[in-house]
């Protein structure tokens, strides 16, 4: 079978939730398929190679214009494609991905998002006719409406309200287009559903490589990052240049940190993700440290009493739980960063929401190794089992595999017959 895979970033380094989610799918498919990835890099972005077992069997690369031009956030205002679909949007780009269909012959396309609808009727046109999925990594419309309501500024709220109705009708003639969907968790399935009954969703939760978090991979890490491993600490993992993890950092080290800080003197908050904001580096203290990127996070959990995901907007499925969880580190979350993760609130983590909520749920697992320890353990076992990436890949090339058999004549005939 003969699949391309299209989105809007580029898919290497995977130093974000959106190329890791698309870097793994792919490579899951890539397994039981042949694969054509095309990525967009932005301007002046380096073209970086997948790692030799991505199993690939091309690497497509497509040239972003310039995104966020004055010109862009005016049309985009004006509608009716807002600015992030201007975004990803090019002549020549829509050329490339023409003469790309045309050469491969392939039997699905798998579409991550709504930032790459303009290009669907360019696919419609490819020799073949493919089956097209369209994967939503979260619902944009509901992700920008949460920016709004956050404490950015009234103009930038004004915009992100005005941005998200854009996107919720441009997501609507998504969903309209004679596709299969697949979203990250079942309270997305029912939530389109609602908008446009009917529709083909399936659920493609995020997932996690459970080995490569492993105690034993962990250990090894550690040992050759030369880590010093004398101080228990409490991590936030995530791309600090993101709003939410910003908001989420810097509103968590203000409200919550100061009491826990108080009631477990050893204990240092971490904060490991890549290009922190000035407001995330700010917050660097004797006992807050702020890493910058990192090579390999994993040293990081081997030295973990908790992690936590105090997130307060945003939307999809964070993939950093899901990697905590597997690298068998007690997890204390918001409900809104659980979000779309099957666990049971108690015996796969802690839910807490208020400052003092939060405080009191990283006491109970940094006080107690029995409740750590079973937390821990019940977490791995679920990932293990639901959310390996392993497991999820194979759900995934079935809807392509039913769709790819769904074309060929002799399906189309017994179809007629019956």
């Amino acid at each position: 079978m003969n699949i391309l895979y299209f989105a809007p970033h580029a898919l290497w380094p995977a130093n974000t939730g959106a190329r890791l989610r698309d870097y793994q799918l792919a490579r899951q498919l890539g397994a039981r398929a042949e694969i054509t990835f095309i990525e967009m890099r932005r301007a002046g972005e380096t073209r970086r190679a997948p790692p030799g077992d991505s199993n690939l069997a091309r690497l497509v690369t497509l040239q972003k214009e310039r995104t966020y031009t004055a010109m862009k956030i005016l049309r985009g205002l004006a509608g009716p494609a807002p600015v992030t679909v201007l975004n990803c949007w090019s002549r020549e780009s829509a050329s490339l991905l023409a003469e790309t269909l045309r050469a491969g012959r392939f039997d699905t396309v798998q579409l991550e998002g709504v930032h790459l609808m303009e290009y669907l009727p360019v696919i419609r046109q490819a020799p073949g006719t493919p089956a097209i999925v369209i994967d939503w990594h979260n619902m944009e419309s509901e992700a920008m409406r949460r920016y709004a309501g956050g404490g950015a500024h009234w103009l930038k709220r004004a915009a992100a309200r005005r941005t998200a109705e854009l996107i919720e009708r441009a997501e609507d003639r998504l969903i309209d287009a004679r596709s299969t969907h697949t979203v990250t968790s079942e309270r997305e399935r029912r939530k389109l559903l609602t908008r446009r009954p009917g529709t083909n969703i399936q659920v493609i939760p995020n997932g996690v490589d459970t080995g490569y978090y492993s105690a034993a991979k962990i250990a090894e890490a550690r040992r050759a990052s030369g880590q010093d491993g004398s101080k228990p600490t409490l991590l936030f993992v995530g791309s600090m240049d993101y709003h939410a993890n910003i908001d989420a950092a810097v509103w968590f080290a203000r409200t919550a940190w100061p009491e826990i800080a108080r009631n477990h003197p050893d204990l240092r908050f971490t904060i490991v993700g890549r290009d922190p904001a000035p407001e995330v580096r700010a917050l660097a203290s004797d006992r807050i440290r702020v890493t910058g990127t990192v090579e390999d996070v994993r040293p990081y959990y081997a030295t973990a009493a908790a992690a936590v995901a105090p997130i307060r907007c945003g939307g999809g499925t964070r993939l950093k739980i899901l990697e905590a969880m597997a690298a068998g580190v007690p997890v204390v979350s918001t409900r809104l960063g659980a979000e779309g993760i099957e666990a049971e609130n108690g015996v796969h983590l802690l839910l807490a929401d208020s400052a003092p909520e939060i405080a009191a749920a990283v006491g109970c697992v940094a006080s107690s190794s029995e409740i750590s320890s079973r937390m821990a353990q019940a977490a791995r076992s679920l990932v293990c089992g639901k959310y390996d990436w392993s497991v999820i890949g194979r759900k995934l090339f079935d809807i392509h595999g039913n769709l790819a058999e769904q074309r060929r004549p002799e399906f189309a005939g017994k179809a007629l017959a019956s």
